[in-house]
């Protein structure tokens, strides 16, 4: 369940500050798949969930020092075990696409929720991450029905020049047929 302030029950809640209002809230409409890992290609740790709040010490790591200023943000992170992490409750923008465009328009973050998989785009996601990404899919497809399986995608679709997650090991197939109860 999703909540009157767009936090989902079955999440940990760590907020961001890494977000703004939507212009219009009842134009949600698209979900963008991603997927982040802190350093690159190693899981675990408290890294992403710093980089999202805006902790990320940059002399943890060389790559940290080039990412810590960023500012950017998820609603939600789905760990290598399944946990879901929120950072940005649902009815607000959260700053995750970037330069984006999907079916012809422009500023996805303006009508997206952006879900991140503990991941990287050559190793394969978990059992635990397509349930739970299955799970949260679901309630957000009722609670925003013009969310619908054309209008859920992944990052490398709308962003194609810039970006490559959640990569060609995610299996797309299996998502929607998990979707679909089967």
């Amino acid at each position: 369940m999703i909540d009157d302030q767009g936090w989902y029950a079955d999440a940990r809640h760590v907020p961001s500050p890494f977000f703004d209002q939507r212009s219009d809230a009842q134009d949600i409409s698209l979900l963008v798949v991603h997927n982040i890992s802190l350093p690159p290609g190693q899981f675990g740790g408290p890294y992403i969930e710093q980089f999202f709040t805006g902790c990320l010490d940059p002399q943890a790591h060389p790559f940290f020092a080039v990412i810590h200023n960023m500012g950017v943000s998820a609603h939600c992170l789905i760990r290598r075990d399944g946990e879901v992490v929120q950072f940005v409750p649902f009815s607000a923008r959260a700053w995750h696409a970037g330069q984006s465009s999907f079916a012809g328009r422009t500023r996805c973050n303006d009508y997206s929720i952006g879900i991140e998989l503990e991941g990287c785009d050559y190793v394969a996601y978990s059992e635990a991450q397509y349930q739970a990404l299955t799970r949260l899919t679901q309630v957000l497809m009722q609670t925003y029905p013009a969310i619908t399986l054309p209008r859920i995608t992944g990052h490398q679709y709308i962003a194609p020049a810039r970006k490559t997650d959640p990569g060609l090991v995610f299996d797309w197939q299996k998502f929607r047929r998990l979707l679909n109860g089967q």
